[in-house]
């Protein structure tokens, strides 16, 4: 009878040594990653968060959005940065709602997320959604006609920072 309790304690004791050279591993692999290979990963961790310019969609959008840039907003009903860039977004679609296409890409549920991706796929950002629609509480202006994302913001709520690049767009 002696021997089964040391065999489950050798059991115990083999299965403790086993997690804790995988959490060590895993800890090691983690903090070996390169600043830029975590930048890559997370956009928000550089000097200037959650702000990217730069990039393209993959061409051309549809030609309905042509001529006046595409304000794109990646919004989730239960998503904290989407409210708090409420009343940024609607300040932005009193000021520039002629003069610019406003796109707002729900992915509050599966239903809404489906509906979302045919959206895009009808309107040339299909690849922009498929890389984003996780990024709820984003907001992207492009340029419709080359597809170059001329800003990128998440959970910023300066109007400025989103009117500067408009203006500049717009001015073209």
């Amino acid at each position: 009878m002696c021997k089964q309790p040391t065999l489950w304690l050798s059991l115990c004791v083999s299965s403790l040594v086993v997690a804790v050279s995988l959490v060590a591993a895993t800890t090691m692999q983690s903090s070996a990653t390169p600043a830029s290979a975590i930048a890559q990963m997370n956009p928000c961790a550089s000097k200037n968060p959650c702000a990217s310019k730069g990039g393209n969609i993959g061409g051309s959008l549809a030609r309905q959005l042509q001529g006046k840039p595409v304000v794109v907003d990646i919004y989730a009903s239960w998503c904290p940065a989407c409210k708090n860039i409420a009343p940024t977004l609607s300040q932005l679609k009193k000021e520039y709602g002629g003069k610019a296409h406003f796109i707002v890409l729900d992915v509050s549920d599966k239903t809404k997320a489906s509906q979302s991706a045919a959206k895009a796929n009808q309107l040339g950002l299909g690849q922009f959604f498929a890389a984003n629609k996780a990024q709820t509480g984003m907001v992207a202006i492009i340029d419709p006609a080359t597809g170059k994302i001329l800003a990128q913001h998440r959970n910023n709520a300066n109007l400025a920072a989103y009117t500067t690049v408009l203006d500049a767009a717009i001015a073209q």
